[in-house]
């Protein structure tokens, strides 16, 4: 199990910490999409006070005789590795009834750990009820922490956490492993702050994707050498990270680039992929219960809203299905530099809806030095504006029910400064919010890449103006 670099996950060792103290035996279960960071989180957490097992689709007797082996080498117990075991419950017997693993036990909670417990259920579907089995009757009463870990979400939620699960109501703790924050990526790369930004809207908080960029070389050199190359590693990670959740990932795939090419809502989906309503909705739902696609509904609309948009949610399968997938064939044939003009043109347009998501994730952690309970768009129409276009949108719009205020703000990713004007385009737009919420306290923001251009001689009061420095500024003074 190698050690690389290891970033945050204070409140995740927090956690595993309090389950691996509590008395008596654990079943702890870890899951999160690949590349997240569960290895190297279990390896620092681990230490010496256990063992590591790496599952592999190859059958229960190859991976019995690897787990022995590692047992055997952690206890310094030979007759373990001796010894013949037609099935996990026998080997897990035999195994806790040592007197090298009890006087183990005596010393300190052993902790053992089965990583891609879905590849021993791909080779076994009755695993699940072969460990029910193993922690009810062998490890019920010894002093083990078992940790199952996985990189399938669904397969995990399905077959280890959900209800029908055998393995359902043992389990003492869990825990899914979410990419790292933003704030984190200058530990990974040299970059000033607008690069940065770039950075997480391509890569996201996957620590994997970020250890594969040169800290040292620029940031579109880096994307050119990691994504949009042949043989690049992470040029395919599309296609592997949905082979990963999905038997058949074709019909995931064509949904998700549908949404990719801008169509959002479920009519817009059906019409391009040419599936039926029904199978969308199917298809959709799983998208979303593994969180690589998010329903987006504007703020205030009731639960039966049904014109909701979806949302590529994983900042790199948005970029990989807007820009890698529709490029193939010249990536293929070595065209990268014109592909990379392809995308460096188009850029401002996609890191342009990537800031509004930063900027929502940011107000969520208290960027602005309070909390909102929600952080959502709205579009709609709007009743004081009888001119022009009758449907309008206001970037951000968050919320917070102690304090009784509405926040309502605007996201600009421009290479010009924003004019004073949006202010007072941004008080109209929110004239229909207002009236729907009267009583409130109201405040507005604008968040601009390039700063902003007026001839006011005072600040306004109500009105949070911050560019890339002021951002930057407020996020580090936080850590």
């Amino acid at each position: 199990m190698s050690q690389q670099k290891f970033v945050d996950r204070i409140e995740e060792m927090k956690i595993l910490e309090r389950a691996m103290s509590a008395k008596g035996p654990s079943l702890f279960i870890l899951y999160g999409r690949r590349r997240v960071g569960k290895t190297e989180l279990i390896s620092k957490f681990l230490g010496t006070r256990g063992v590591y097992f790496l599952a592999t689709a190859e059958g229960d007797r190859e991976n019995i005789n690897s787990f022995k082996a590692i047992m055997s080498k952690f206890l310094g117990d030979e007759s373990i590795l001796m010894a013949n075991f037609d099935d996990w419950h026998s080997l897990f017997t035999v195994l806790t009834s040592s007197s090298s693993f009890q006087a183990k036990a005596r010393e300190s909670k052993i902790i053992i750990v089965i990583d891609e417990f879905p590849y021993l259920i791909e080779a076994n579907r009755a695993i699940p009820s072969v460990f029910q089995k193993v922690y009810d009757t062998v490890l019920r009463e010894k002093n083990v922490m078992l940790i199952l870990s996985g990189s399938s979400i669904s397969m995990m939620e399905n077959e280890v956490l959900s209800y029908r699960s055998p393995l359902y109501g043992r389990r003492t703790g869990q825990l899914q492993l979410r990419p790292l924050k933003f704030r984190y990526l200058s530990e990974f790369v040299n970059y000033g702050f607008e690069d940065l930004c770039n950075t997480y809207f391509v890569f996201g908080g996957i620590p994997d994707y970020l250890l594969k960029l040169d800290p040292d070389t620029g940031f579109w050199e880096n994307v050119s050498k990691s994504i949009i190359s042949k043989g690049a590693p992470l040029y395919e990670e599309a296609d592997f990270l949905l082979r990963t959740e999905f038997r058949e990932p074709r019909n995931y795939m064509l949904i998700l680039r549908s949404i990719s090419y801008g169509n959002h809502t479920l009519g817009e989906i059906c019409a391009y992929s040419g599936l039926d309503k029904s199978m969308v909705s199917k298809y959709l739902d799983v998208l979303m219960s593994l969180g690589l696609v998010i329903p987006e509904k504007p703020f205030g609309a009731s639960e039966k809203f049904k014109r909701r948009l979806n949302w590529i949610s994983d900042p790199y399968l948005k970029f990989w299905f807007r820009y890698v997938l529709p490029h193939k064939s010249e990536i293929e044939n070595s065209r990268n530099e014109e592909i990379l003009k392809i995308i460096v043109d188009d850029f401002p347009t996609f890191a342009g809806e990537q800031f509004e998501n930063l900027m929502k994730e940011l107000i969520l952690e208290g960027i602005l030095g309070r909390s909102f309970d929600t952080v959502s768009r709205w579009w709609g129409r709007n009743e004081s504006n009888k001119k022009g276009r009758d449907v309008e949108e206001i970037d951000i719009v968050a919320y917070s029910e102690t304090r009784g205020e509405l926040l309502f703000a605007e996201c600009k990713w421009t290479n010009s400064p924003v004019p004073i004007s949006i202010v007072e385009a941004l008080r109209t737009k929110s004239e229909t919010l207002r009236k729907q919420y009267p009583g409130k306290k109201y405040s507005y923001a604008v968040f601009s890449k390039s700063g902003f251009k007026w001839t006011l001689q005072e600040p306004i009061s109500d009105v949070i103006l911050m560019d890339l420095s002021d951002i930057e500024r407020e996020i580090y003074k936080k850590t």
